[in-house]
């Protein structure tokens, strides 16, 4: 046994596991918040339910040519020098996990958990391991020369095709298009999730290319630096790749079609990480950059086949590109560089028979899963979201609240200075006596009270509320507020749809208005919030009634005033 060899698999399997979080953060991201729990849950699962079915079957039809249980034959012969079983075992067990999971973002949102769970053992158990065994367990496409150093199709391609037919069996989800068939924006509701997860996986991602060299002795020293610089160069420039194109598609660049970007590159340079030079990886990164736009939109506007998260593109379509592009761009073999079309011929190859059996074998296991226990859920649990309906969880954020027990507020209350709580025996009305404003002719009130709301973006809100203090309005009541006006928000675009209407952040002002005059307000509203674009906001003004003050019983006009003001 080599030391450093054991460790270097160990860590980049440990690497490689982390990719659960990363894949499990682009999804919830990518989705809806009603479903971030089911999304945890799923990417939880995928990796509890492949690794015992995948020790207990999976390993052995990979490596052992046959079904073999518990891992117990002889494997000497496809151990990589100096490293022991069941790190061996350990490190195949992570990529496992990791194409089944793949599946879960294009499936997200209106699958049933059950469903999920029975998918994700069959694609352990055998579709993985058969696919597995042809192109690294000595299997014919092994024996022809296919190269597929880190699992462009082994891994990430298996998982895109499965999605393909998984969420084309399942259908759209509610709302995804219009009776004419145009697809419309369904928003994720935390690009920032996504982009954490991305990070995960593009860090993870060293030890998924890096390590499956399985050693660090010798020239497996030298070829786990270029590994790393190929994979990091091809993700970056798949990245600004796709930021341009969508740029100039869209007028603006897509975030989020960008952080599929990066994914694009991840998967596509993992087949060749070993054989391209950087130049050729950045050429698989122009490649995959473009690819995956094109394709996410192919899919879902011309297919009509919703994949909230990409999948389908970044890993079944960009993972078949990747490896193809082996045959163009590999230093030894590869078309560019005067090796002929063999090489290119045997990648085409691999990637149709890899589709075709996966294909094949996940279209029935879907079929039957969806003939048996279904695979959608119900119309009223897609609307009310799986959390709740699948899982008994109000709201994955909901901890995230500040929650006070009732029974302690009475407590914090009479902790602020100066005031305390009335006993809960006596009425209201002679706690504080309220008397009603007489706005009739032959009433004394001093001043009729007017409400001013202004409805303005929050970047204007510093600038506001200081003008008001400057003109005498101190009280104001502040609200975070989504709107936009009969312009529909300003024109805006998700992964290349146009968004049928944009809620955008804005606050909104009530204020109040006694002595200072309403036409100042306004002018002074207005002077402020004025750029001249679409989105200045609006000021709505309403009369009012009256006004009590609860601590003193004030009404009309004095309620409206400070201490200083009586």
């Amino acid at each position: 046994m080599s030391a450093v060899n054991t460790i270097w698999v160990l860590f980049g399997a440990a690497l490689v596991f982390f990719m659960q979080a990363g894949f499990a953060m682009v999804e919830a991201g990518f989705t809806r918040a009603k479903n971030s729990g089911n999304i945890i849950m799923k990417n939880l699962m995928d990796f509890c339910i492949g690794t015992p079915i995948y020790w207990f079957i999976g390993f052995g039809i990979m490596f052992g040519g046959g079904i073999d249980f518990f891992i117990h034959g002889d494997y000497s012969k496809i151990l990589p020098s100096g490293v022991s079983l069941w790190s061996f075992v350990i490190f195949q067990t992570v990529f496992c996990a990791t194409a089944a999971t793949i599946v879960s973002g294009a499936m997200a949102e209106r699958t049933k958990f059950s469903a999920y769970c029975v998918y994700s053992a069959v694609i352990s158990c055998v579709v993985y391991p058969v696919s597995g065994h042809w192109i690294w367990g000595g299997g014919w496409l092994s024996s022809m020369g296919f190269h597929d150093f880190a699992g462009s199709t082994a891994v990430h391609m298996v998982g895109g095709v499965a999605a393909f037919l998984g969420a084309y069996l399942l259908g759209p989800r509610i709302g995804k298009y219009t009776k004419d068939g145009k697809p419309k924006a369904i928003l994720g509701h935390s690009i920032t999730l996504g982009a954490l997860g991305v990070f995960i996986l593009w860090f993870c991602w060293f030890g998924f290319n890096g390590a499956s060299t399985v050693s660090m002795e010798g020239d497996s020293m030298e070829a786990a630096g270029r590994i790393f610089m190929t994979t990091n160069l091809a993700a970056a420039v798949s990245t600004c790749t796709t930021m341009i194109f969508t740029w100039i598609r869209y007028k603006k660049p897509d975030v989020s079609m960008t952080l599929n970007g990066t994914l694009a590159g991840l998967v596509g340079i993992t087949a060749g990480c070993d054989a391209v030079t950087p130049g050729g990886a950045a050429m698989i990164g122009i490649c995959t950059g473009l690819t995956v736009v094109l394709s996410i939109e192919f899919i879902d506007s011309r297919l009509k086949i919703d994949d909230p998260v990409g999948a389908i593109g970044v890993h079944g379509v960009c993972g078949a590109l990747g490896t193809i592009l082996v045959g163009f761009f590999a230093k030894e073999g590869g078309l560019l560089y005067g090796g002929g079309l063999k090489l290119l011929g045997i990648q085409f190859i691999g990637v149709i028979s890899v589709a075709v059996w996966v294909g094949i074998v996940m279209f029935a296991v879907f079929k039957i899963i969806d003939q048996t226990i279904g695979l959608r859920v119900t119309s009223r649990e897609e609307i009310e979201g799986l959390d709740s309906t699948e899982h008994g969880l109000a709201n994955a954020y909901a901890d995230f609240l500040p929650v006070v027990p009732m029974e302690d507020l009475g407590s914090r209350v009479e902790s602020v200075a100066g005031i305390h709580t009335v006993r809960q025996d006596v009425p209201v009305e002679e706690a504080i006596p309220v008397k009603s404003a007489d706005f009739s002719p032959a009433g004394k009130s001093k001043s009729v009270l007017t409400k001013v709301e202004i409805l303005a973006k929050q970047s204007k809100f510093e600038e506001l509320k200081s003008a008001m203090n400057e003109i005498g309005v101190t009280g104001m009541t502040v609200t975070q507020v989504l709107g936009c006006g009969m312009q529909k928000g300003a024109a805006e675009y998700y992964r290349g749809i146009p968004v049928d209407m944009m809620l955008l952040p804005k606050v909104q002002v009530e204020i109040v208005v006694a002595r200072v005059p309403v036409e100042e307000v306004v002018k002074t509203a207005r002077k402020v919030l004025y750029t001249g674009h679409i989105g200045d906001g609006k000021i709505f003004i309403y009369d009012v009634r009256d006004a009590v003050k609860v601590r003193t019983g004030e009404t009309g006009y004095d309620a409206m005033q400070g201490v200083d003001d009586i």
